[in-house]
């Protein structure tokens, strides 16, 4: 049996790791067994992580290392710092995490200022994934997918239509209910009941325009310029665990992104 790649510590004694190649620099092997811990679910959302000093002992490697590690992963969003507190693994339960993967912003006001989406569940069902779908999940055709339809309303307004696909292993269970009836973040929730938390995302945007049943849901006409956005959300090491299509009413909000 051939043995896992080791890592060199600090002080130059072997530590084994089986994720990531011995070339790596050491803090960014670091940074993937803490990854791994992530993972595995041994720290959960919103808990702490032991400190730099107890990470430095256990990886056998000096604090600076370590304190590089965890630099990485706050600027990544998967770690947040807390002055004289600790550090503590992320949640989209967190204010300013909630509004991370929602881009669209009403034209008067904040993002977040009209309060949380009233959300309308309108199927959750459980079927076969078609080829497209299995594609963006890196499933195989025919793999079990939960599908949700929902729409979205902000002052009584539908606003978004949206589809989610999420893999049938992971969502095992989930009910209309539970989506409609949470009343903190959907990312939230899947952190919560399903042990899922999604990390980042992609997305590819383009103007469609509404058809018939579209524009019904959305109470706009036949035809009505809407913001497409398609995306693919991800976990840990880059699995992604969730396809959703939005369609985006911009008569009263727009689509804002920072670039840096």
């Amino acid at each position: 049996m051939a043995s896992s790649p080791a890592f060199q510590t600090d002080n130059g004694s072997a530590a084994m790791d089986a994720a990531t190649p011995a070339f790596s620099p050491l803090y960014q092997q670091i940074k993937g067994l803490i990854l791994q811990s992530l993972q595995g679910g041994e720290w959960k959302p919103g808990e702490s992580i032991p400190s730099e000093m107890d990470l430095a002992a256990r990886f056998r490697v000096s604090q600076g290392t370590v304190r590089k590690a965890i630099d990485e992963l706050a600027a990544e969003n998967l770690l947040v710092r807390r002055q004289g507190k600790g550090t503590f693994v992320a949640t989209h339960s967190e204010q300013h995490v909630q509004y991370r993967f929602l881009k669209l912003v009403p034209d008067i006001g904040d993002q977040g200022s009209e309060g949380p989406a009233e959300r309308s569940v309108l199927e959750c069902k459980r079927l076969r994934a078609s080829a497209d779908v299995a594609r963006a999940l890196a499933l195989r055709s025919g793999d079990a997918v939960v599908q949700v339809r929902r729409t979205l309303a902000f002052g009584g307004m539908p606003t978004i239509l949206e589809d989610l696909w999420l893999p049938g292993n992971a969502f095992k269970g989930l009910t209309s209910e539970q989506m409609a009836g949470y009343h903190g973040p959907t990312y939230a929730m899947f952190e919560v009941e399903f042990g899922v938390r999604m990390v980042r995302a992609e997305e590819k945007i383009r103007a469609v325009a509404a058809d018939a049943a579209q524009a019904t849901l959305l109470q706009v006409a036949q035809g009505t310029p809407l913001l497409s956005v398609e995306r693919v959300a991800y976990t840990y090491n880059d699995v992604p665990m969730e396809l959703r299509r939005g369609l985006y009413r911009t008569d009263t909000h727009h689509y804002r992104n920072a670039l840096s």
